[in-house]
């Protein structure tokens, strides 16, 4: 490649030569910082992934044309996105990685919602606008990752309740009974809320009408309540950083539907044990905690 960062039409037809001869990884694209809009074009023409994570900046034209990718578009290196240029990359159909990004115009984020991939990952914004969050709902993909946010407004996750994928936002740290109450709906089958480190019972209550898979594997402690309203997820609920758990929390989630994930768990009181030992849930604990059933005569949950 050449001694600059500019990425040239003669490079990406280099690059497109070697991919068709089975040996793409001999030209280099990722440490390019500028890419030319004939290279852009010329890009375009490639059906597998295209890893562009040196890129800082992207002109319309140049999304234009690699909005007509067929695979995987990796754009991490990415800060700023016009609306113009994601209405374009949104006609991609292959996954858009882009997690660069910071921040996202409501624009962009409405032309975002358009791409045809499986997987979106905007992982690295830190804050969305109640309007952004309206238009990313829309995304038709399986997976829409937001987990970079550490808060966000009540409306804005109403809204992402109607994102019918897997829906990270684990990044969050605290979450209110309203928001609680529109995840509780969220047509999602897969909630991750691992940055959790609370969860107040009101919101626990609202959380297990929820239908899917729960992750909240920040939590370190886990109230009798809570355990009373989690064990009513629907496909159940990934508890990873709890250490111990009440004999009462302990018979709650042994009601549990779906899979549990309890491998944080240090040990078992023999009446705990008693209850998660009669768990009908896939159960998955550590050795300890696992021993502690076993040794009550009871079935071996899968340990990890």
């Amino acid at each position: 490649m050449s001694d600059g960062k500019v990425l040239t039409k003669e490079i990406a037809e280099q690059f497109l030569a070697a991919a068709a001869a089975g040996n793409e990884d001999s030209v280099t694209l990722e440490d390019s910082t500028v890419i030319e809009d004939a290279a852009a074009e010329s890009l375009s023409r490639h059906d597998g992934i295209l890893y562009l994570h040196g890129l800082t900046g992207l002109s319309d034209a140049a999304a234009k044309s690699l909005g007509k990718c067929k695979g995987k578009l990796s754009l991490i290196g990415l800060t700023s996105l016009s609306g113009a240029a994601a209405e374009n990359l949104g006609k991609c159909k292959g996954d858009l990685s882009l997690r660069g990004l910071a921040e996202l115009s409501d624009a962009a984020a409405e032309g975002l919602s358009k791409s045809k991939g499986d997987f979106l990952d905007l992982s690295g914004l830190a804050e969305l606008s109640d309007a952004a969050a309206e238009g990313l709902s829309k995304f038709k993909g399986d997976t829409l990752d937001l987990s970079g946010l550490t808060s966000l407004s009540d409306a804005a996750i109403e809204s992402l309740s109607k994102y019918t994928g897997d829906l990270g936002l684990n990044g969050l740290t605290s979450l209110s009974v309203a928001a609680a109450e529109s995840l509780s709906h969220c047509e999602s089958g897969f909630l991750n809320l691992d940055g959790l480190t609370s969860l107040s019972d009101a919101a626990a209550e609202r959380l297990g009408n929820f239908e899917g898979y729960i992750m909240l594997d920040g939590l370190t402690s886990l109230s009798d309540a809570a355990a009373e309203s989690l064990c009513k997820v629907t496909q159940g609920a990934c508890l990873r950083g709890l250490r111990k758990l009440s004999d009462a929390a302990a018979e709650s989630l042994s009601k549990c539907n779906g899979t549990l994930y309890l491998d944080g768990l240090t040990g078992l009181s023999a009446a705990a044990a008693e209850s998660l030992g009669k768990c009908k849930c896939d159960l998955y604990l550590s050795k300890s905690a696992n021993n502690v059933l076993r040794n009550a005569g009871h079935r071996n949950a899968t340990v990890i």
